[in-house]
């Protein structure tokens, strides 16, 4: 006897959903029970749903230590207790007097969201408080104004998400409800629409909705909303693209749970198509035949960010209300939870790398093989590589790194398209040294000071030819100079032997996290929001992130040691945190100095290693708090430099402090992480250009390793057009105004940025209209938070323009400001009169 067939007497003893539909059978009616189960046609894409996730298997892991799976999961800037969400189904009422109130409470004490229909049986406003998301899905009726108040109606009552539903330009022909003559029960109507005819579903679909709808309903709703909007009913790779070029927030593949185009293919057997398409620039969703934990780390694992189930919560309502639904969640969460125990997976984020079959087709999450027709067992074409479209010279996606797929990348290069499309464009994007204080001159000059330095220092000649010509160690050649000059502008005394010379903080950042990095269990963090630099190496090397999110102030160290607990409560090591201490990119805060002593006791405490990026110490005007480095009693710090800002950036020359101790198994010192640095650096880079490194060099000998002084003018010029740019700021958005439009701002001290908080969402629609109406071009801080954020803030770069150039482009962003806020409607309240200082 299977385990699905034992039966049960009540709630409580349900172990599968099924189990729990038997129980809801005989509590409906047969026609409630057809229009809740039934499907379009002869339901061939309801078989086909289920069908697909029966033939997919898991394959399982051994030995791979995955201890308590943590379920969680953030989507649009929320976080989930389970990659798992309740889908549109209209009716609740149908099942339980209680209907959607009682699986919205459910979907609270379980930490999931609910998608709520347009044909819901309870009022927005009766339904219950709860901490979990509320989405809205939304049909498109003939009447908009109908459309336009349910949208109003459910922000008022707290709704965080639209949920458009795309293929249903009417009912399909659901042959169960023809047969039975379906109507609603006496006492049933959707609850938030006005009007009477609602007894038929289909007549009434076929008469309200609007059969003409187009992509043209995206910037529509956008025009009546704010909030995130989705697309519900993608099921190929071209209604993904255009979904993207339509500027929408997530999108949720799905057949309408076969109850529109009988003969549509599953939902699992599209997916991989359309999380390709979409490349993870934003997230994916599915449903359609989700009955199992597994089925939701196969989806996972196919490159779904969630699953949502629908016909399911209605048997759980039917068998048991609130309970019903309740028992339904941790069911699903059980099995997930197990399942990705079994298959060594520690996170969510892991379940790309579960192995999945799905009709004897193999792969390593969503980049699976597809099936290709064979005559025999044979060897594939040279030219063509499994997975690949088999043509010479074409790779797959799919079978390339996921990194290379990630959204930000796409989100960067849409960027540079925007500034190449629009060069009269005043851009405050690039944070980029002003450029009035290079001199070609200056360049060849510093090199001969450093090859002057040499023949004095009594380097034969030989030698002198040889450092500018050859590979040069790996470690770098002007190690001494450098760390000449941390003693001499940062207090910070280490052996030169601690230090490697890398192209550019980048590479050290590489460096460093290869380094320390070596098990599946640590984990990366990171403040949020965060210079995309450390998230883009942490991707490639596949190592987990979490972020510890700025306060009002910036980093706060009560969010780390949070952050730290929450990361071990889960089975995962906290191994590292990254932060820009001074006038971070991109919110351009800084660390006080208590906070500065603070981090460093939390990281001693939780043996946690402190990365320290400052990149713009030496360009800011004015005293600066010590660096951690120069605190740093403990070796609990490795610091990262770079000389883009202080020297020029063409010469991309960056180093690392890397003072740690590395032991053997056996106790004894082996050297310094420096040195295990260098080893991983010869593999990547070999060396640092010699050439580059003289140029520094050159530079650091003439100013006697005092880099502060010789910026001096530079950081006195950064410095005025940070006043500039506040000045501007509150001159175009007096008191009155920035009430009036929601608009607020931050004050850094020094830096290149800082960010400004608007009533409108500021995405990449919005900086094409502002890029093309305005001439004015910005970054949007989204770009910025890793797990979502930041969707109302601008972050505005100024140390390349000039004064006229500031001037001109705060006036251009005030009128676009103007105009959007306008375009969206009222803006929420903004701080109040004299506190632009508070931080967007």
């Amino acid at each position: 006897m299977s385990g699905s067939s034992v039966p049960v007497d009540g709630i409580a003893d349900a172990l599968t959903l099924d189990d729990i539909a038997r129980l809801a059978r005989p509590r409906l009616t047969r026609p409630v029970w057809d229009f809740i189960s039934g499907g379009a046609g002869e339901e061939r894409t309801v078989e086909a749903n289920r069908s697909a996730f029966e033939r997919a298997t898991l394959r399982p892991r051994s030995l791979a230590g995955a201890g308590r799976p943590d379920t969680t999961v953030k989507i649009l800037g929320r976080e989930w207790a389970a990659p798992l969400g309740i889908a549109p189904v209209a009716y609740h009422t149908l099942a339980h007097a209680d209907g959607e109130s009682a699986t919205v409470r459910a979907a609270a004490d379980a930490g999931v969201p609910v998608v709520v229909s347009t044909f819901a049986g309870s009022p927005f406003e009766e339904l219950p408080p709860t901490t979990a998301p509320l989405w809205l899905q939304v049909y498109l009726f003939r009447d908009r104004a109908i459309t336009r108040d349910l949208i109003r109606r459910a922000e008022r009552a707290g709704f965080e998400a639209l949920v458009l539903t795309a293929d249903t330009p009417h009912l399909g022909r659901r042959l169960r409800d023809v047969r039975n003559g379906f109507r609603l029960p006496p006492g049933i109507r959707p609850a938030n629409l006005p009007g009477t005819g609602f007894d038929s579903p289909a007549d009434h679909g076929r008469e309200a909705l609007d059969p003409e709808v187009d992509w043209s309903a995206v910037e529509w709703l956008r025009s009546v909303s704010d909030l995130p909007l989705l697309v519900k009913g993608v099921m190929s790779a071209q209604d993904a693209l255009q979904a993207c070029a339509a500027g929408v927030d997530g999108l949720v593949v799905s057949n309408h749970g076969g109850r529109q185009l009988d003969s549509a293919p599953a939902t699992l057997d599209v997916l991989d198509e359309v999380v390709q398409a979409v490349a993870g620039t934003r997230p994916v969703l599915v449903d359609g035949g989700v009955r199992r934990g597994t089925d939701v780390l196969t989806a996972l694992a196919l490159g779904a960010d969630a699953a949502l189930i629908g016909r399911p919560v209605f048997h759980g309502l039917a068998a048991a209300g609130q309970d019903g639904v309740a028992r339904t969640l941790d069911i699903l969460r059980e099995e997930l939870t197990d399942a990705m125990a079994l298959t060594g997976t520690r996170t969510v984020a892991d379940a790309r790398k579960v192995r999945v079959d799905l009709d004897g087709r193999a792969g390593r999450g969503h980049r699976h093989e597809p099936t290709r027709p064979t005559a025999a067992p044979s060897a594939p074409p040279a030219a063509a590589r499994p997975g690949s479209p088999g043509e010479p010279g074409v790779l797959a996606r799919k079978d390339l790194h996921a990194s290379v797929s990630d959204p930000l990348l796409d989100s960067m290069n849409f960027l540079n398209e925007i500034t190449d499309r629009y060069p009269q464009a005043v851009s405050f994007a690039p944070g980029r040294p002003f450029e009035g204080f290079f001199d070609t001159g200056d360049i060849l000059a510093a090199i001969q000071r450093y090859l002057t330095d040499l023949a004095e220092r009594g380097v034969p000649p030989e030698r002198i030819r040889n450092s500018l010509y050859q590979y040069g160690p790996a470690a770098g050649q002007i190690r001494e100079l450098i760390a000449a000059s941390l003693r001499a502008d940062e207090d910070i005394d280490v052996a030169p032997e601690s230090i490697v010379v890398t192209v550019g903080a980048q590479e050290a950042m590489v460096l460093v996290l290869r380094a320390l990095f070596s098990r599946p269990d640590q984990v990366l963090l990171v403040s949020s929001p965060c210079y995309v630099g450390i998230t883009g190496a942490a991707a490639l090397l596949d190592i987990a992130i979490a972020e510890v999110e700025e306060d009002e102030n910036g980093f706060s160290c009560e969010e780390f040691e949070a952050t730290v607990r929450r990361e071990i409560a889960a089975g995962r090591r906290p191994t590292a945190v990254y932060l820009v201490p001074e006038h971070s990119n991109p919110s351009g805060n800084s660390l006080s100095g208590p906070d500065r002593r603070r981090l460093l006791e939390l990281a001693e405490r939780h043996d946690v290693l402190v990365i320290e990026d400052s990149p713009y110490r030496r360009v800011s005007r004015g005293p600066q708090q010590p660096a951690l480095k120069a605190l740093d009693h403990r070796r609990r710090v490795i610091h990262l430099g770079s000389y883009a800002k202080t020297v020029f950036p063409g010469a991309r020359v960056g180093f690392v402090v890397a003072d740690q101790s590395v032991r053997d198994d056996d106790g004894r010192g082996t050297g310094l992480l420096a040195a295990e640095l260098a080893k991983i650096k010869s593999m990547i880079t070999v060396n640092t250009p010699p050439l580059s490194q003289a140029a520094v060099a050159g530079v650091l000998i003439a100013s006697g390793g005092r880099l502060s002084q010789a910026n001096a003018r530079a950081a006195e010029h950064y410095g005025e057009s940070l006043d500039a740019v506040l000045h501007e700021l509150s001159r175009v958005f007096p008191a009155g105004e920035r009430e009036r439009l929601g608009v607020r701002w931050n004050t850094p001290t020094g830096g290149f940025f800082l960010t400004v908080k608007v009533g409108f969402r500021a995405d990449d629609a919005a900086l094409s209209r502002s890029a093309e109406h305005f001439g004015v071009l910005w970054t949007p801080m989204s770009y910025f938070y890793p797990g979502g954020g930041g969707t109302d803030t601008l972050r505005l770069a100024f140390s390349y323009l000039t004064p006229a150039q500031i001037k001109e482009g705060i006036a251009r962003l005030g009128r676009f400001v103007e105009a959007e806020t306008l375009r969206h409607g009222p803006a929420p309240a903004a701080a109040p009169s004299g506190e632009e200082g508070s931080p967007a």
